[in-house]
């Protein structure tokens, strides 16, 4: 069965919805990274730590990434790979033939995703989803008492949060339940002329979600 598709339901399928993104602007940054973002998946299923960077054609979806290992050859403590020194007996790592059981096999590779998608359709869904929210996030950010919704707590069965509330005229965020006012996000995407789909970028599927770094 196609992923994207999700379960059946008595021999009716059901497509996997994005039904709550949750930004954090990152305005102080000084390297490409813009925001962090989660996503809640069918109301049940969130993934966060995702980022958003600023690229060559417009912002893309960086998938929740983290550092390999590989141990010292010395006492066989982990550290991440480049680094100098073994955290634990402090031998110098000047490379490969200072280390053993190099996660992935290649001290080249210092970033692994904890989750990525594994078809086109998919990679596309939250690219449109996160960018979309974004930047109706840029616009929020600029009402009089703005407050991210990114670190408050997950509420099962839960309403529209407080702080989305009273803030005027401000775009609602993107969960399933939208007002008929509030835009969707491809269109927010497309106001910002930017494009909705992830089609103009690299497809590989290597590359997709990789880190800053």
């Amino acid at each position: 069965m196609d992923p994207i598709k999700g379960t059946r339901n008595k021999g009716v399928e059901r497509k996997m919805e994005i039904t709550e993104v949750r930004i954090k602007l990152m305005e102080d940054s000084e390297d490409r990274l813009r925001a962090f973002c989660s996503i809640t998946i069918d109301h049940c299923f969130a993934i966060r730590d995702l980022k958003i960077i600023e690229g060559s054609n417009g912002p893309f979806v960086a998938m929740p990434s983290r550092k390999l290992s590989a141990r010292c050859g010395r006492c066989g403590n982990k550290n991440h790979l480049r680094s100098l020194y073994c955290n634990q007996c402090g031998a110098r790592l000047r490379g490969m033939q200072d280390l053993r059981d190099v996660e992935g096999g290649n001290a080249n590779k210092l970033y692994a995703d904890i989750a990525h998608p594994i078809n086109q359709e998919c990679r596309d869904l939250i690219q449109q989803s996160v960018i979309g929210e974004y930047v109706l996030e840029l616009e929020r950010a600029k009402l009089p008492g703005y407050k991210s919704r990114y670190d408050d707590e997950y509420a099962e069965n839960a309403a529209a949060p407080e702080s989305t509330k009273n803030v005027g005229n401000a775009p609602r965020p993107n969960m399933i339940d939208r007002g008929e006012g509030s835009p969707t996000t491809s269109q927010a995407a497309s106001q910002a002329n930017m494009p909705p789909s992830s089609s103009d970028r690299p497809s590989d599927s290597k590359d997709f979600g990789t880190g800053i770094f």
